[in-house]
């Protein structure tokens, strides 16, 4: 691996026996390998430890770290939690990009090749991925699961790792993979997900599906909305862009349900104020002229008048020190 090109991948993983085998074959076909692969295995009950045992017989840049078993699946916060258990096994200035990556994904063999190439191209571009689909089980036919082009998705976040230490890494609560991005935007970073067709992946578990049902996933998807500090207008807005994006009708009501419950039941918010003041100014200026132009602008502010938050500089993202926009 030359330098320039090194990657190191982290994966949280907790009973994933149906879909890893798929995963690991994929990263083994990748055209560019990692130089490490650490996955995490928090406390599985099933098979996932002598699947992951006997691929690391094949890859040897494999390496397993195993986490005592709680009990239950821990979404959001513990996702983030094991992530960081496996970034503590690596030396990130040994590498020059670093990607939390779930292990339900099925990628295309010059995903992270692909990643590189733009990021190389964009000196701005902190983080980026591609974007995931799902296969009907009925039709076969590629379902996308519609995600914006103003995040990397939080299944395959690839970071640059200067842009990661600035922002201080990720939340330990619902919507860190929403926060890291603008974040990202704060400090003069870029943050896309690309609708190229060779950057396309399968998730072979639709989105929000991990713990109990979809339903669940899209109300826990408006819980971590209302956490953010999300404007009501946006949130309105969101659900009735997605009241046709599958599952129909319902994923929509999930969320709109998750964001009105929690603020009925005076649900706690992300603590800083100023993020949340900045947020809802991105939210309302992105209804009129969507979001990536709404985050090109906040780029040009930066470029003019200076970063709008603190680079973190090793310190939890939750501590770091927020302008006033």
């Amino acid at each position: 691996m030359t330098a320039g090109r090194r990657y190191a991948l982290i994966s949280p993983c907790r009973d994933e026996e149906k879909y890893m085998a798929r995963t690991l074959d994929s990263v083994m076909r990748q055209t560019v390998p990692p130089s490490l692969w650490i996955v995490v295995d928090d406390g599985s009950s099933d098979s996932s430890p002598e699947i992951l045992a006997s691929y690391q017989e094949k890859i040897p840049y494999l390496k397993v770290v195993r986490r005592d078993n709680r009990g239950f699946r821990k979404v959001g916060g513990g996702v983030v939690d094991a992530f960081n258990e496996g970034l503590s096994h690596l030396d990130m200035d040994d590498v020059d990009y670093v990607c939390k990556f779930d292990m339900d994904l099925d990628l295309p063999a010059g995903y992270f090749e692909g990643l590189m190439h733009k990021l190389e191209r964009d000196p701005e571009m902190g983080t980026c991925s591609g974007k995931p689909y799902f296969t009907d089980e009925e039709s076969g036919a590629k379902v996308s699961e519609n995600c914006g082009d103003e995040m990397s998705v939080g299944m395959t976040k690839f970071y640059r790792v200067d842009c990661f230490k600035d922002i201080g890494g990720f939340v330990t609560e619902v919507g860190w993979d929403i926060i890291d991005c603008h974040r990202c935007r704060m400090l003069g970073w870029r943050a896309l997900a690309y609708n190229d067709e060779d950057l396309a992946f399968e998730h072979l578990r639709p989105m929000g599906s991990s713990y109990k049902s979809i339903w669940h996933g899209r109300v826990r998807h408006g819980f971590g909305q209302h956490f953010l500090g999300t404007h009501p207008l946006f949130m309105l807005a969101s659900v009735v862009y997605r009241l046709n994006k599958a599952p129909i009708v319902i994923g929509a009501l999930g969320m709109l349900w998750g964001y009105v419950l929690s603020g009925l039941q005076g649900k706690p918010r992300y603590p800083d104020l100023a993020f949340r003041k900045y947020l809802r100014s991105y939210q309302l200026r992105s209804l009129l002229v969507g979001k990536v132009r709404a985050g090109e602008e906040v780029l040009e502010r930066v470029r003019r008048h200076g970063r709008l938050a603190e680079p973190a500089g090793g310190v939890p993202m939750s501590q770091a020190a927020v302008r006033e926009p």
